[in-house]
């Protein structure tokens, strides 16, 4: 029984080794331009041990981030609850969305790139319309826009500022995109 348990904390050991020298490869050059050996050598692990656990460096990229992408989820949650545009509590969650995302810059930045990952994006999107779906949900179905519009314009709010440089504080950016969010998300009436 204790062989099993060893695996696991190696397979544990190794992935978490992998995505921290991920990280701290994508603070050093673009995402495109790491390779699996980067990864296998700052992670001082085997090439084999790491496509036992991922595809590419574009799959390990989208583990890596998880965590990251839930704490932004988290954080968009509360943009999702049928809120009305005047709604001071959700234009401020939207706020710490903008925050998050700034904290993470150089990081988000570089996954979210033109030279970032198709993969990554996508990992996101679809994470983000999950939640979307989840906390708008009515029954019979979504009312106000659908979830994939509302994740994909507050993912491409997100991608558009960091592509310019972040102008503005998140809670200007905040109060300039809730009241269109929230009037795509009202509920229409049956």
């Amino acid at each position: 029984m204790t062989a099993p348990r060893a695996a696991d904390r190696r397979a544990q050991r190794s992935r978490a080794a992998l995505e921290t020298a991920l990280l701290d490869l994508i603070a050093e050059r673009g995402l495109n331009r790491i390779s699996v050996s980067d990864l296998t050598g700052r992670a001082e692990v085997h090439r084999t041990t790491f496509y036992e656990h991922y595809t590419d460096v574009h799959d390990l990229a989208a583990a890596a981030c998880t965590q990251m992408f839930d704490e932004l989820i988290a954080a968009a949650a509360a943009l999702t609850t049928n809120a009305a545009p005047g709604d001071d509590l959700a234009r401020r969650a939207l706020t710490e969305v903008f925050a998050h995302v700034a904290e993470h810059r150089a990081l988000y930045q570089a996954l979210l790139s033109a030279d970032g990952s198709a993969k990554v994006i996508n990992h996101l999107l679809d994470r983000m319309t999950r939640s979307v779906r989840e906390h708008h949900g009515v029954p019979g179905g979504i009312r106000g826009a659908p979830p994939a519009f509302l994740a994909g314009a507050l993912l491409g709010t997100i991608t558009d500022w960091l592509r310019h440089g972040c102008p503005g504080t998140p809670d200007q950016l905040g109060a300039a995109v809730w009241p269109h969010l929230a009037a795509a998300a009202e509920p229409r009436p049956d």
